[in-house]
């Protein structure tokens, strides 16, 4: 309702000659009236209404009338007649006056209630996101399971975890795939998501992307006879882990069988199932068990109170709650959920919520999923249910949901946050309550993807068809408010659309023939993976409520000035083009605008420079991808237009040569007040200024002098620093730099070979990660001493430096330190021929990989995983002239 009564107020002050609006003025203000009065008495009802039937039937109505004068209204905006608009103000006028006849009948007896009980629901705890599952019970099993690996023949051999939904199967494989001793002795992991859809092209690519930095997008456009033998070329002759989640039958295996070679050196596949599958005749199965009553309520104490134990006042009842979840993980870990957002004297509520005489423990999820559902806010309530529009065990990229609520109009406006740091904290609240789990976490913490239990996502898909939500079009149509297509191939939407006049949604994840009629009252427009060759569709342009526009186009160099009919539209979003794209000087006439992004590393948008300063500025521009043609000498120009830009992915469009010309080499971005995440790619810079609240940085095969790095190093809230491809040989530090820094990122120094500094530097490091430092012989032995340090990661390396590495953990564990975690991957110096081909192949060919700032699937971010996951993806950069080996693997989202 929140969405109607914004366009209603938009329309209300609009002028009465604007030709747009097709109705009378007064009939607007009537209308915004009622539904104002008709939305407070919601908020007012809220608490009361699960526990009052014609409380709860008015609300049902009042919510459908808004939907109905949704979308006359939108209707009249693109021409249609309004005839439909006066009943439907009649309807409004009748509910607002049964609504207060049944508001003063029935809060009497509700106010009564109110003063006898206290409120069920208590502010959301405010917790980080962890992404590491909490593991009760399994410890034995972790090591068996890792025992069978490590251990036994040395044929390729099978290791399978089988159990029931809910018991935790990925959570341990997790668990056991990133641990330090399967790190050292695999000297290639791979991993993939198989469910009960999936094709031997999805399984092969999800192989080849979690072991290769070059870009996703170039193993999709491959057939499957040529990623075979890619695939097995990179794993031939090097002992390798494959883990395969959620496999429902051999047929997965006997795809993939050809690309995965046995050369007798110990290499394994890990998989969990809830079948017993039998890949061959004497595999290990490990059957997970559940859990007693006491691990059960040790796990549900371990959710809710973290390392402190249950109050005194709670045991009893915490321990009756943790019986109640009958043994499996995932219920204690939704009734955690519950009891950590509920009043510690209505724990009592939920353990009679609990009981129940259901015995299939898979129903018997459902029900607590349908409890833990009815306790969420109406708010956070269709952010749940938007998941169903994702696959089962689908990766979601945080950034471009948390933008898809915001078009959605899921996200409610307030005056302390902005848009998306309030979406963020609908998430947040999701994730403590156990109904979404971090799957990847940002380097400056958050989550960067997420996803769902299968039975919570089978649970929402359910919800939202009932409810008329959503629907995901595999056969057959309905008349949802959104749909999703996916796993369709030739389904032309014309064929469908004709039924489904009110979809304001069109989300299609997959590469479907599309055909191109699209409803005219659609606001959130992803075509996914269909790709526009060389040309930019003009239909979209039609759509005058569009909010958040997504397609993948290939060569596009420029942007049509009819963007500017998309007067609402908040997120544009390009993936796959290749290519610079030039926007059209119309683009400052889109006030709406908070996301420009090009999901490609090496791409961005440019903008027209000409006539700049009579134009109004895009002040709530937040996210933005930005090429800079070197002879404009126009970013300072820019930036002074965009003054709200918290996240900026800034790139030279030429070559270095041509660089010096933006202003000679000086970047001034303090102008940008609200900056926090800033990228640099491929810069000549002799001198830069950074505004004051810059929190992460990275700088990509720029050139700047070495006097610059002190300026880096004052930054007084750093916390993040990236520096890829820089050339230099020493790094003296001085005392008192990077106060703030937690987390600091060496790839690809080659030419680095000596690094000082002291036990003064870096007071907060939490987190050093060098790869490809091939010349760096040690690291600072004084970092070992910094009290917050958690993790070094060390990959391509010197094997001195990864001794080094390895003695300033063992004297941290001397002095009683067991913290400090360290992992090291391929630092070896001398490798066979082999090792150096697959080393070829996953990074260091003639490209220039690296991390993105923020858009998905190729690169919604430019974020590293905060630890070791199995969920990764990778991008390339093309190569660069006079670029040495260039190779770096990232993250995205």
């Amino acid at each position: 309702m929140d969405f109607l009564l914004e366009n209603l107020k938009e329309l209300e002050n609009c002028s009465e000659t604007d030709d747009s609006i097709a109705f009378p003025k007064d009939q607007i203000h009537t209308v915004l009236e009622d539904l104002i009065f008709l939305r407070s008495f919601l908020v007012k009802i809220a608490d009361q209404r699960n526990r009052n039937g014609k409380l709860q039937a008015l609300w049902s109505r009042v919510m459908e009338v808004a939907h109905r004068a949704e979308f006359v209204i939108d209707s009249i905006v693109v021409g249609d007649k309004h005839e439909y608009l006066e009943r439907v103000a009649r309807d409004i006028q009748l509910l607002r006056t049964e609504a207060l006849e049944t508001y003063d009948s029935t809060m009497h007896d509700c106010g009564a209630q109110r003063t006898t009980q206290k409120s069920f629901r208590i502010e959301s705890k405010c917790r980080t996101p962890m992404l590491n599952e909490v593991l009760v019970g399994l410890d034995d099993e972790v090591k068996a399971i890792i025992h069978s690996l490590i251990r036994g023949s040395k044929l390729l051999d099978f290791v399978s975890i089988v159990g029931m939904a809910g018991l935790g199967k990925t959570t341990l494989a997790n668990r056991v795939y990133n641990d330090p001793l399967i790190l050292s002795h695999f000297y290639i992991r791979a991993w993939c998501t198989v469910s009960q859809v999936y094709s031997m092209h999805s399984l092969l690519v999800q192989l080849l992307c979690s072991i290769s930095s070059r870009s996703p997008d170039e193993y999709l456009e491959m057939d499957e006879s040529d990623l075979a033998p890619k695939l097995f070329k990179l794993l031939k002759r090097n002992r390798y882990l494959i883990f395969l989640d959620d496999v429902w039958e051999i047929k997965a295996w006997n795809l993939l069988e050809r690309a995965l070679p046995d050369d007798a050196n110990g290499s394994r596949i890990l998989f969990t199932s809830r079948i017993r599958l039998q890949f061959k005749p004497d595999s290990m199965a490990h059957h997970l068990r559940h859990l007693t009553d006491e691990e059960s309520c040790k796990l549900l104490q371990k959710k809710v109170f973290g390392k402190e134990g249950f109050p005194p006042t709670l045991g009893k009842v915490g321990f009756q709650i943790a019986k109640l979840c009958r043994g499996l993980p995932l219920t204690v870990v939704l009734a955690a959920g519950i009891l950590a957002n509920t009043a510690e004297d209505c724990w009592e509520e939920v353990a009679k919520s609990l009981t129940s005489s259901i015995v299939l423990d898979d129903e018997y999820c459902m029900m607590t999923l349908e409890l833990s559902y009815s306790h969420l806010s109406d708010d956070l309530k269709p952010c749940l249910l938007y998941f169903g529009a994702y696959k089962e065990d689908e990766n979601v990229p945080v950034r471009r949901l948390l933008w898809l609520w915001i078009s959605e109009g899921f996200v409610r406006k307030t005056e302390e946050k902005s848009l998306e740091d309030a979406a963020n904290d609908y998430l947040r609240d999701l994730v403590d309550r156990s109904l979404v789990m971090v799957s990847e976490q940002r380097t400056m913490g958050g989550a960067k993807a997420c996803r769902l239990h299968d039975l919570v996502h089978e649970f929402c898909v359910k919800i939202a068809k009932e409810e008329n939500f959503l629907h995901v079009i595999l056969t057959g149509t309905s008349n949802p408010l959104r749909i999703c297509y996916r796993n369709a191939r030739n389904l032309m939407i014309r064929e469908s659309m004709l039924e489904l006049p009110i979809a304001r949604r069109l989300l299609s994840f997959k590469e479907d023939d599309l055909g191109f009629w699209l409803p005219e009252l659609l606001r959130v427009l992803d075509l996914g993976e269909l790709v526009f060759h060389g040309y930019f569709p003009m239909g979209v342009f039609l759509l005058a409520h569009l909010r958040y526009l997504a397609l993948r186009t290939l060569g596009v160099t420029f942007i049509p000035a009819a963007i500017a009919n998309l007067s609402r539209l908040q997120t544009f979003l390009l993936r796959g083009n290749g290519e610079d794209c030039l926007l059209p000087k119309t683009i400052w006439n889109i006030k709406t605008l908070r996301h420009l992004w090009i999901a490609d590393s090496y791409a961005g948008f440019i903008f027209p420079v000409e006539n700049l300063e009579v134009y109004p500025g895009l002040d709530h521009l937040d996210t933005l991808s930005l090429a800079i043609d070197p002879s404009s000498q126009s970013l300072q120009k820019i930036l002074t237009k965009l003054p709200n830009i918290r996240r900026l992915r800034c790139k030279m469009t030429e070559s270095r040569e041509e660089a010096t010309r933006i202003g000679n080499g000086f970047l001034w971005f303090d102008c940008l007040s609200q900056l926090e995440s800033l990228t640099l790619l491929y810069f000549d810079i002799y001198g830069i200024k950074f505004p004051l609240n810059l929190k992460k940085l990275t700088f990509v095969y720029n050139k700047q002098p070495w006097s610059e790095i002190p300026t880096i190093g004052k930054l007084p809230k750093l916390e993040v620093l990236k520096l890829v491809g820089c050339s230099f040989l020493e790094w003296e530090m001085k005392e008192g730099e990077f106060p703030s820094l937690r987390v600091l990122i060496l790839r690809e120094w080659l030419d680095f070979r000596r690094w000082t500094a002291s036990s003064d530097n870096f007071p907060r490091l939490e987190k050093l990660v060098v790869h490809w430092c091939t010349e760096l012989e040690e690291v600072p032995s004084c970092l070992g001493e910094c009290p917050t340090l958690e993790m070094i990661e060390v990959k391509r390396c010197s094997e001195s430096l990864a001794n080094s590495v390895k003695q300033i953990q063992q004297e941290q564990r001397d002095m009683g330190n067991e913290a400090l975690k360290i992992l090291i991957e391929g630092c070896v110096d001398a490798r066979s021929s082999s090792e150096e081909e697959e080393e070829s192949e996953c990074g260091s060919s003639e490209t220039e990989p690296i991390s993105s700032e923020e858009e998905s699937e190729s690169s919604e971010e430019e974020e590293e995983s905060e630890s070791s996951s199995s969920e990764t993806e990778s991008i390339s950069f093309p190569p660069k002239k006079k670029q040495k080996k260039e190779s770096i693997s990232s993250q995205g989202v």
